[in-house]
């Protein structure tokens, strides 16, 4: 989510001139990178995103400049599946086939404006990229009706991807350890609000990659921002009388994530005590809210936390185990 951010902030800057756009469109076996990776190429030579651990970039590079010359796309496939990689020199051991689409790119073209546009008003946006004669469209990345029929998914030659917009984290409570958590999940590419009852705490200045600050009290907090149900929160105010009110306000919620910081028997306590306000704190509640919040990583600093955290998430959202993945029995990318 992060790379594609970068190529459109790239793409729609005010000194933007035109560009070559690599695209991985398909894979088969197993690869670094999968369909979707992009690597955008500037007139100036500057690179945004990949399309591999850095294998391919040199080869992709030299034949960016041969398509930003003729403004001819293509298409070319490189085979890993060697058991030396010989023919690259590196000895990849991927054992994987992927096809990689070179497109010259106008000044600001319109699918990128429309990604950009969608991703501020929290909307996904569908795209097509064309990358064989077969597909019946002309070479390149353009917009797809996301409920065409019969889509260009079953199109021979076309690459057909929604992109959703970015996630967004509210991060309840401003303290010192909640800026490692914000510069992390911008990392990630996710859309980040921070939110606590105290301006002193909640400032652009220890928050200067947020995408929103937020003050007010604890029981109006959640109400102000109104999380729906594809956003993750987290509550570390470090205060009881402000985490009660927010946690209330947040289990009616039907949220992607809710996590608590702290032990869980204080966490017990504050899920007891909105029971004894009257609160229905059903099984699922208890179920889905993530508390003590984190992964067990063993973790003795703010960054460590904000780790923990963040891949918890990450778990959460692909639905994976967050296991070693030596134990995994089925195939990394499925």
């Amino acid at each position: 989510m992060k790379e594609i951010q970068a190529v459109i902030r790239t793409l729609l800057a005010p000194n933007a001139g035109a560009s070559v756009l690599a695209t991985l469109v398909t894979a088969q076996g197993s690869s670094y990178r999968r369909p979707g990776a992009r690597l955008l190429v500037t007139q100036d030579g500057t690179r945004v995103g990949s399309i591999s651990g850095g294998c391919l970039e040199e080869d992709v590079l030299a034949r960016a400049q041969r398509v930003a010359t003729t403004g001819q796309a293509e298409a070319v496939v490189y085979d890993t599946t060697s058991e030396n990689d010989l023919v690259w020199g590196v000895g990849l051991g991927c054992h994987g086939v992927v096809r990689v689409l070179l497109e010259k790119l106008p000044v600001a073209p319109v699918w990128a404006r429309t990604l950009a546009e969608n991703f501020a008003a929290h909307q996904p946006t569908t795209l097509a990229v064309s990358h064989s004669e077969e597909s019946g469209l002309p070479l390149g990345t353009q917009l797809a009706d996301p409920v065409a029929a019969p889509t260009p998914a079953s199109a021979a030659g076309v690459f057909r991807q929604t992109v959703a917009p970015p996630t967004p984290l509210v991060i309840f409570g401003a303290g010192d350890d909640a800026q490692p958590l914000a510069r992390l999940a911008k990392d990630m590419g996710w859309h980040v609000t921070v939110a606590d009852p105290r301006p002193a705490f909640a400032t652009a200045a220890r928050f200067a990659g947020a995408d929103a600050i937020v003050v007010g009290r604890s029981d109006e907090l959640v109400n102000r921002i109104a999380p729906g149900p594809d956003a993750l929160a987290v509550i570390m105010t470090h205060h009881y009388v402000h985490d009660v009110p927010i946690l209330r306000a947040l289990l009616s919620r039907p949220l992607t994530y809710l996590g608590l910081l702290g032990p869980k028997k204080r966490a017990n306590k504050i899920l007891a005590d909105l029971e004894g306000e009257g609160v229905a704190v059903s099984a699922a509640s208890r179920a889905r809210l993530h508390a003590p919040v984190g992964l067990d990583l063993g973790v003795d600093n703010p960054e460590q936390v904000a780790l923990a955290i963040v891949a918890e998430i990450q778990s959460v959202l692909t639905g994976r185990s967050a296991r070693p993945l030596r134990e995994r029995q089925k195939p990394i990318h499925e």
